[in-house]
């Protein structure tokens, strides 16, 4: 059986470069460019290309679309790169277009937006008169990242990420090319393998290959030896682990966690033992203090907030006095960190705003509150229809702000302890306001 095609040390592209689509209905996700009548398509058919924006997120096909249009048509290509290039070579470039005029070049800039204002309008007569027709990649809002003059000479066209099953799609023909992925190899994968990696990959495809390449190199030998792919080798694969690089070894580990369960379970005199073990044994007091000031948010939060700030005071007393004096303002924070009223709801309300952005992916704000300074955000419909709180009745406006697949989702539920109870009472007054105002009228 043949070697993997990438393994270390090989001079093969990565599998995202293999794995490129070289004809237009091949590229997945975005139809609405490079469908029949659609802008790109339309402008291949005709070989009239206007001077483009690609702008879209990572992994989302800028690049690879500028390929496809180079190989389709009569004029000239030519590509750059912000990162890499400068002045002198965008000279080059316009003074080859010039002279290869009226061919026309075609000049491809990835990431556009990384040039400065100067380097951006020297483009600009070159492809006024038709020199030059210009398609830039950018992950960046046109609208701030490029200078006016040279946004209102191109078309716009937005990229979006790919949905779950285009990845997974890709993903597939990865597994099934012999050419490009991998090599004849049979590549058996369990159930449900590459919808996870799809999903992980939240809309980037380049990710989501070199994901799926990497996944297969650390099980070289399990396929050589006929193994499948599995979800238990793709977590494994995800595992990060922190090295870990003290003198004291587990005992480090065990005494900090002693010293956060005894604050979490309001024992002020095993909590002050912890500490004083944890000072004795020449810990860093600026890692004890981060661990506490972690527990003030972690533990403790809305039902005290006074904790963070007297947590973050205690560092700045530590920075400033050094031990043995700052370590005073460490037992005067464990006292009252042990002795505050308790609650978790900060640390498991966001636990469930990441879980749920996770797998819900990057879903965008509602157009309503996007922010609209310029005219071509206008026209896409940023800001449109807001309401300003400050000029309604209670300073309260019952509008979603929420993407509209997660409206009515609660992550936050303060408990009746602290000043959380004060909180509760806040959002059910909002919450009444909100019933009202959606209450249809009799």
């Amino acid at each position: 059986m043949s070697p993997l095609p990438v393994p270390p040390g090989s001079a093969l592209p990565p599998l995202a470069d293999r794995m490129r689509p070289a004809l237009l209905e091949d590229l997945l996700g975005q139809e609405h460019l490079t469908g029949p009548g659609k802008l790109v398509f339309h402008a291949m058919q005709t070989d009239q290309l206007p001077s483009l924006i690609l702008w879209g997120p990572p992994g989302s096909g800028k690049t690879t679309l500028a390929r496809i249009v180079a190989a389709r048509t009569r004029h000239r290509f030519e590509a750059l790169s912000a990162v890499l290039d400068g002045v002198k070579e965008v000279r080059a470039v316009v003074d080859r277009a010039k002279a290869a005029h009226p061919q026309g070049t075609i000049l491809f800039v990835d990431e556009i937006h990384r040039f400065n204002r100067a380097q951006q309008d020297a483009f600009l007569p070159f492809v006024e008169q038709g020199v030059i027709t210009l398609i830039g990649a950018t992950t960046e809002n046109p609208s701030f990242a490029l200078n006016g003059a040279l946004l209102s000479r191109c078309r716009v066209a937005v990229l979006r990420p790919l949905e779950a099953d285009d990845l997974r799609r890709l993903l597939q023909r990865a597994v099934e090319d012999p050419q490009r992925g991998f090599g004849g190899w049979s590549l058996q994968l369990e159930s449900g393998v590459l919808e996870e990696i799809a999903a992980l990959a939240d809309g980037d495809a380049r990710y989501a290959l070199n994901l799926l390449e990497q996944f297969v190199q650390m099980h070289r030998e399990g396929i050589q030896a006929g193994e499948g792919l599995t979800m238990e080798g793709l977590r494994h694969t995800l595992e990060r682990r922190a090295l870990l690089h003290d003198r004291a070894g587990e005992a480090h580990f065990n005494l900090i966690s002693a010293l956060h369960k005894s604050l979490r379970g309001s024992d002020v005199d095993a909590s002050l033992y912890w500490l004083a073990r944890m000072v004795q044994g020449g810990e860093d007091g600026l890692y004890i203090v981060r661990r506490l000031i972690r527990f003030a948010s972690e533990d403790i939060g809305n039902a005290d907030p006074q904790a963070l700030t007297l947590a973050l005071a205690a560092k700045e007393s530590y920075h400033f006095l050094g031990s043995p004096e700052g370590e005073l303002a460490l037992a005067q924070l464990v006292i009252y960190l042990a002795t505050a009223p308790k609650s978790n709801s900060v640390y498991t309300a966001f636990g469930r705003a990441m879980e749920c952005a996770g797998r819900s992916g990057s879903l965008g704000p509602p157009l309503h509150i996007r922010n609209a300074p310029t005219r071509l955000m206008r026209e896409l419909g940023y800001g449109k229809e807001y309401r300003y709180p400050h000029d309604h009745e209670d300073g309260y406006v019952a509008a979603d702000y929420l993407p509209e697949p997660l409206i009515g989702q609660r992550f936050y539920q303060p408990v009746e302890r602290g000043f959380e109870r004060e909180i509760a009472k806040r959002l059910d007054y909002w919450q009444k306001l909100r019933n009202r105002a959606q209450k249809p009228e009799s």
